[in-house]
């Protein structure tokens, strides 16, 4: 039995909360298709593309094993940030929205860089309407620069590296909020912060 034969796949998370519970300010139906079809197509594509990792590996063909690199790093941050995106939404009865205790670790790192959190906010969301096409937001604690606060874009599926350890992701793809939003993006944007989970955020940043 080969390897590849044994390894075992990652699979689509469940969500800690129902999918209308973000509503209004995300519908249902956008949760539901997003995570279902959406994060499902990333979970599969990560799966066939490390069956054919393997598969070009056991017969020695360097040049199939390195064409399948650009699926993995695709499907696999394609998986990888929207794990982290799931865990930074929070319905309201459940905290989300709630900022962090100005007296918290996160808190304080906040106003010391930021000044408030409302100015991270804008900071973070004109960073989001930057985006040409598809990407991501994050909030990273940078773990090489006296744990600092960074605003940080990525574009379609990349995720953050070390140093950067991420806090928070936004998802600035058209799959996220066009259902509800339509082309008005910016709408999105300024919505989701009412079911940010920031003590999620607050955990992340003290275990990092």
């Amino acid at each position: 039995m080969s390897s590849g034969e044994n390894r075992t796949k990652i699979e689509l998370p469940k969500l800690d909360w129902a999918y209308d519970a973000l509503e209004p300010h995300i519908s249902g139906k956008i949760n539901e298709i997003h995570h279902k079809k959406h994060h499902q197509t990333y979970v599969n594509g990560y799966n066939a593309a490390i069956e054919s990792l393997f598969a070009a590996e056991a017969k020695g063909d360097v040049k199939a094993a390195i064409a399948i690199q650009q699926n993995i790093k695709f499907h696999g941050g394609g998986h990888t940030n929207h794990v982290l995106f799931w865990k930074t939404l929070a319905p309201p009865s459940q905290g989300g929205g709630k900022i962090p205790s100005p007296d918290s670790p996160l808190g304080k790192q906040i106003k010391e860089q930021y000044g408030s959190v409302e100015n991270l906010i804008s900071i973070t969301n004109a960073k989001l309407a930057g985006i040409q096409g598809s990407g991501w937001a994050f909030l990273a604690k940078n773990t090489q620069n006296g744990n600092t606060l960074d605003v940080v874009t990525t574009f379609n599926q990349d995720t953050l590296l070390d140093p950067l350890v991420p806090l928070l992701a936004i998802d600035a793809w058209e799959h996220a909020y066009y259902l509800q939003y339509q082309n008005v993006k910016a709408d999105y944007f300024k919505a989701i912060w009412n079911v940010i989970n920031w003590a999620e955020a607050e955990r992340r940043f003290q275990e990092a």
